[in-house]
């Protein structure tokens, strides 16, 4: 009785030992299963992509632009929702135009506020741009303006930017935008360039 209950124990400590005696042969263990981070590992809010018509009524007319945009999440900079509120997400873009006309970058800040939530369930939303533009078109005098641009007079430019946009799901929305860069009279020609166009959004 005594030696069967021995060969029992001795069966389970063998089979107990034997994963051990694998692994130091070289049989590694399997990883865990992969958990993301409870928290994000990024600060961005938002990345877009979208297309635009350069400014339908200026010698610049007839060519088509690419834009691609990052939001950044906003700057805690009050405890106050009320105020947080009035607080813009940092932003940075670039638009390419196809025809060889000015392209840009720029950088500046975007409000984002709903549009009657009570009634729209917080899926219609209006938004402003405010920053700096800096482009490769024509700057100077009028008179030595390429055929085919707008005379900006200097670089970098003011720029200001507005959507009215619906959010299709909690991550992607759509937008209809407007734009315009100028100096504000502060240059010697003061043409300016607007752009009418669309974007989808991804949301983090």
């Amino acid at each position: 009785m005594m030696s069967s209950t021995h060969r029992l124990v001795g069966a389970l400590v063998l089979a107990a030992a034997a994963p051990a005696a694998a692994a130091d042969l070289g049989s590694a263990p399997r990883p865990a299963a992969y958990a993301p981070p409870v928290q994000p590992l990024s600060i961005v809010s938002e990345v877009r992509i979208g297309g635009a018509v350069q400014d339908p009524g200026s010698a610049e007319r007839n060519t088509n632009n690419v834009n691609g945009e990052v939001l950044f999440a906003k700057p805690g900079v009050s405890l106050d929702p009320f105020w947080q509120a009035f607080v813009p997400r940092p932003t940075i873009g670039g638009s390419y135009n196809f025809g060889g006309r000015t392209s840009y970058a720029y950088v500046g800040g975007t409000w984002t506020v709903d549009l009657f939530p009570q009634t729209f369930g917080n899926v219609v939303f209006l938004e402003g741009f405010f920053g700096a533009g800096a482009h490769n078109g024509s700057t100077g005098q009028k008179a030595f303006t390429p055929p085919g641009f707008n005379s900006l007079g200097c670089s970098p430019l003011f720029r200001e930017a507005a959507a009215l946009g619906f959010r299709i799901t909690e991550h992607w929305s759509i937008m209809a935008t407007v734009e315009h860069m100028s100096n504000a009279g502060l240059c010697s020609n003061n043409r300016g360039l607007t752009n009418f166009g669309g974007k989808l959004g991804y949301t983090f």
